[in-house]
């Protein structure tokens, strides 16, 4: 494994605990009928934003077979 590899797995692990904790916050919040409507379509769009990310790190992590 060299360092570009070791960065990018940091990264994704950093991404994939932010995501957890969002969807912890996401779920605690729909919980409350008066929630903060706003504040929970940006922690989703945030959620949204943190998948995508973590699927392109991950394509990213995997070997080229052809080579």
């Amino acid at each position: 494994m060299n360092e570009t590899d070791s960065s990018l797995r940091e990264q994704l692990s950093y991404l994939q605990e932010r995501h957890r904790e969002l969807d912890t916050e996401i779920s605690r919040l729909q919980d409350f009928p008066y929630q903060d409507q706003l504040q929970l379509r940006r922690m989703k769009k945030e959620k949204l934003r943190l998948k995508e990310s973590i699927q392109r790190l991950r394509t990213l992590l995997i070997p080229d077979l052809d080579a």
